[in-house]
């Protein structure tokens, strides 16, 4: 694989996961290329991705909106994916999703760092997913790292039939180290 193959590679794998659009600086330092050679990845991906290229158009755009690039379905198939989303919020949660609603339940304000570190799998895409549902929320920034804080819903509440947070179950003392979870900084999660 060819040194502008691995960063055209970083740099969809990268776009796949944000959520909101990222400038060329921010894709540079990501993946250690020069931002003048990201600059020209993005925008060959753009025409790619419009079939310019001679591949046949795709399902979803890069754009360059708001200082930065992100990947957006294509206005085209709007209607397919709002249905797909409005009858997934139909559907049961995963065993993924259970486990970051628990953490976020338990341990809120946290950010997704922290509940990746405690999971310990990436969990970005489960979030996005439980912010979606209306399950999850954002809830401010961390003062320490900048990073944003996650807090369950009145939605939650109202989909779990309980009135508050302090109705839900109390964790086991016999599950080890949950102690020392909820006594951690939340600085230890952002490295």
């Amino acid at each position: 694989m060819s040194e502008l193959e691995d960063v055209r590679g970083q740099l969809e794998a990268v776009l796949m996961v944000v959520d909101e659009p990222v400038t060329v600086a921010q894709l540079a330092e990501a993946t250690g290329a020069d931002a003048r050679q990201v600059a020209d990845v993005l925008s060959a991906l753009a025409s790619d991705y419009d079939g310019l290229s001679g591949s046949p158009r795709r399902g979803f755009e890069l754009r360059e909106l708001a200082g930065g690039w992100r990947i957006y379905s294509r206005p085209a198939h709007a209607e397919v994916v709002e249905r797909f989303i409005v009858e997934g919020q139909t559907a049961r949660l995963t065993q993924a999703a259970l486990e970051t609603l628990a953490v976020v339940a338990y341990l809120q304000p946290v950010t997704r760092s922290r509940v990746a570190g405690i999971r310990g799998v990436n969990s970005d895409s489960v979030m996005r997913t439980l912010v979606s549902r209306g399950l999850v929320a954002e809830a401010g920034s961390d003062p320490h790292s900048g990073a944003v804080l996650y807090e369950t819903t009145g939605y939650l509440l109202e989909t779990l039939g309980v009135g508050s947070l302090q109705e839900l179950p109390k964790l086991s003392n016999h599950l080890p180290g949950l102690s020392e979870l909820a006594g951690m900084d939340q600085t230890e999660f952002n490295t």
